[in-house]
């Protein structure tokens, strides 16, 4: 079918050449980072060798108790992340040592733990390894996976608790230098995770490759649990960390802001630094970890389905690392965009940090763009066949560019949608912040009803999507589809992570008593990181979507299912159930935050009533006590949704085989993904219409406020209510949808041959 440009050997040395240019440029990014000083400096001449004196009067520059408060603030909530972190990953670690097992038990009985060659799957003339072997290597990548997943987390989070302070005191010279500190930090983040887990990936194919050697197919079906591991840590790390940041915030705000007057994150509440700790744990730790996962998954589900298409057949190298070339590409693509907000262009007013990060996502598309039709030309022979539900397709190079393509356009398009409906300076949220005027109630309706509404043209995007994708290219078209979508995975990481990175610096500004004049220009950093985080959310949930779709093709693939007929009672029993699970895991993590919330409340109103001197700020709160009900609760919690996540493919597909599991995959699917966009979307505005009347920015704010006044009230009881459905369930389902299509694909070959005990027992 034709030779590629690129020969193997250049696919070998490019793929970790970009990946290694990706860490070493976060590590650059991390160093000018640490320039900025945690301690105090007396700076007496700019470069012109002028005296800066009265600036640094005018901004504090010179206090040096300041300087010395926001390091032991940023001390307290790094301590407390890092010991949430260690507490969470040490449950985690004793689910990855039993779940691994059961893998190499389930996956090695499928041939009775024989250890001579069967014949291949998908081509019975030949003969391949063993199903232990798929059993064992199956297991160590799922271990791979899931240590690369919470390294990532981790990675993020230390990262974050770094820079936040810094973040701080860059903002006392200028709204521009605190978010060139914040973006820059959040870049760190993002390079790292892309590069690692690139990086983790091509070396686990290589060295599995010394054992298989022409087995491309059981190669690659083992290479699948490096996805399984990686978004099984991110399951717990984004329902554990939701639950631990919700449960703050909400007790935070509601004995805080509502019932004692007192501003947000004001060094009095006792609830205020387990609140800043979970931005960390919750929107960095759980969010890194969810898109290591679906960049794992994506991957994973391209190369299964190559592996039996032509390119595994014919054992093309270059052409079947197509995916990983492509993650490659965006690598360097993402370091040139992020170039363009930290160094070609600089920010000098409030107004121009939304448009900065915005510019981030169209550059990033834009040049991604003609990166991947590059790509795709010296990657791709110009034609070659892809397997389709036991059948080969005849494709050619540049319909496999447009599928990728589509779903890198219709990732911008889901941002700027959730932009549109999340930010403050659209209709839609100032319609939701008007609302409060008549009470808490109308704002529930009008933040509800956004929601609903925020679901059309992102379900749409994602139905284009999938039609020209699975057109041009079946199964593989939709894969690759996903990986466009997550092919600019840094620098939406980095425009993600800057949004807790803001938060977090105007949390340490108010606890250190800085100015309100810089509290200002870290409430602009973050009204502008509360969109981005939106739209963050908006392309996880997007890709998550293409993921599971992708993963349920070869999973079907994979267990010999020739149709999936929802008319057949078995399906259309796992259809049904399938789609009440998100409202079932909705239920459990929303009840989580809820009980959680409780005990927080109870603490701080307790602190407020029996600690004297706390309300006049004479006394000291206990901090301590909330970080720790926090963990307790979170750790406590996370258990039984993620136990139901992980256990429902477990038990449908043993107990009632592949057919009924398809039917819950596919059910499950198309309703996570509208809970999740109207959750996610929802919960954002509730909270972008409290920060809109609090700003007091237009004449319509103003009439709206001040803080205190009975509509900022209501306005925070909706972002009260809201913040377990942005940061809690929205994020989790996606991993969800994800989650239980790579499971089963994991488990497929077991599935196939033990599956359906209950029906045939029932025949």
């Amino acid at each position: 079918m034709g030779s590629t440009l690129l020969p193997d050997l250049g696919t070998e040395i490019l793929i970790p050449a970009c990946a290694v240019i990706g860490i070493v440029f976060s590590l650059v990014q991390w160093l000018l980072v640490s320039k900025v000083k945690l301690s105090p400096t007396v700076e007496s001449s700019n470069k012109n060798g002028y005296t800066e004196y009265l600036i640094d009067e005018e901004e504090s520059l010179n206090d040096h108790s300041v300087v010395f408060k926001c390091a032991e603030i940023q001390s307290a909530i790094s301590e407390g992340a890092t010991s949430f972190l260690f507490t969470e990953y040490q449950y985690v670690g004793i689910f990855m040592v039993g779940f691994a097992i059961i893998i190499f038990l389930f996956l090695g009985s499928v041939e009775g733990f024989s250890t001579s060659s069967q014949p291949c799957v998908f081509d019975k003339t030949k003969m391949c390894k063993p199903a232990l072997a798929t059993a064992l290597f199956s297991t160590i990548s799922f271990l791979l996976g899931g240590f690369t997943s919470v390294v990532s987390g981790f990675l993020g989070m230390k990262i974050a608790t770094y820079a936040n302070a810094r973040t701080t005191l860059e903002a006392r010279k200028g709204v521009g230098k605190a978010f060139i500190t914040a973006f820059r930090s959040g870049a760190v983040m993002g390079f790292l995770l892309a590069a690692n887990g690139l990086l983790v990936l091509f070396v686990t194919i290589n060295l599995f490759k010394l054992y298989y050697g022409d087995d491309w197919g059981g190669l690659f079906e083992a290479i699948t649990g490096y996805g399984l591991g990686g978004s099984s840590m991110a399951l717990f790390g984004r329902v554990g960390g939701g639950i631990y940041t919700k449960a703050a915030d909400v007790g935070a705000d509601l004995v805080g802001k509502v019932e004692r007057n007192i501003p947000e994150d004001d060094p009095r509440n006792p609830a205020v630094i387990a609140d800043n700790v979970g931005d960390n744990v919750g929107d960095i730790a759980g969010m890194g970890s969810d898109l290591f996962g679906s960049y794992a998954e994506s991957s994973c589900a391209a190369l299964v389905v190559a592996s039996i298409s032509s390119f595994g057949i014919n054992h093309e190298l270059t052409p079947m690392l197509y995916p990983l070339i492509v993650s490659s590409m965006g690598i360097i693509v993402c370091l040139i965009t992020t170039l363009f907000a930290t160094d070609f262009f600089e920010i000098k007013a409030v107004k121009e940090i939304e448009p900065a990060l915005k510019k981030q996502l169209i550059i990033s598309t834009i040049i991604m763009t003609i990166g991947i039709a590059f790509v795709s030309w010296i990657a791709l022979p110009s034609s070659f066949t892809i397997f389709n539900f036991g059948m080969q397709k005849v494709v050619k190079n540049w319909q496999l560019f447009l599928c990728v393509g589509v779903g890198l356009w219709a990732g911008l398009i889901i941002g700027f949608v959730t932009e549109y409906y999340t930010s403050n300076a659209y209709s839609p949220v100032q319609d939701v912040a008007d609302s409060c005027r008549t009470g808490a109630a109308t704002n529930v309706i009008f933040g509800l009803a956004l929601g609903y509404k925020s679901v059309i043209i992102p379900i749409f995007a994602i139905a284009l999507s999938i039609f020209v994708s699975f057109s041009f290219a079946a199964m593989y078209g939709i894969a690759v589809a996903a990986l466009g979508m997550l092919s600019t995975i840094a620098t939406g990481l980095a425009i993600d992570a800057y949004g807790p990175i803001s938060d977090n610096a105007g949390g340490i500004a108010e606890m250190a008593g800085m100015s309100h004049r810089i509290r200002e220009r870290t409430d602009a950093l973050d009204a502008a990181g509360n969109t981005t985080a939106a739209i963050g959310k908006g392309f996880a949930i997007g890709s998550a979507a293409l993921v599971s779709l992708a993963l349920f093709g070869a999973f079907v693939s994979r267990a010999a299912i020739s149709t999936v007929d929802v008319l057949t009672p078995k399906v259309f029993i796992g259809l049904i159930v399938g789609a009440m699970l998100p409202y079932w895991f909705s239920a459990m993590t929303m009840k989580s935050v809820g009980s959680a919330a409780l005990k927080m409340v109870e603490e701080v109103r307790r602190q407020f009533n029996t600690i004297p001197g706390l309300m006049e700020g004479s006394a000291k709160p206990d901090y301590a006590t909330c970080v720790k009900i926090s963990t307790d609760a979170s750790i406590k919690e996370m258990i039984p949704p993620g136990a139901l996540v992980m256990l429902t493919p477990l038990i449908v597909g043993f107990f009632f085989g592949v057919e009924t599991l398809s039917g819950v995959l596919a059910g499950s699917l198309v309703s996570g993904v509208q809970i999740a966009i109207s959750a996610s979307n929802t919960g954002g505005a509730w909270d972008n219409a409290k920060k809109y009347i609090e700003a007091g920015a237009s004449e319509h704010a103003k009439s709206l406020g001040p803080k205190g006044s009975d509509c900022h009230k209501a306005a925070v009881i909706g972002d009260t209510i809201g913040d377990p459905l942005k940061d809690t369930s929205g994020p989790s389902l996606n991993i969800l949808i994800k989650l239980m299509a790579v499971e089963s694909l994991v488990f497929a070959p077991f599935f196939a041959t033990h599956g359906g005990l209950l029906f045939k027992l029932w025949s």
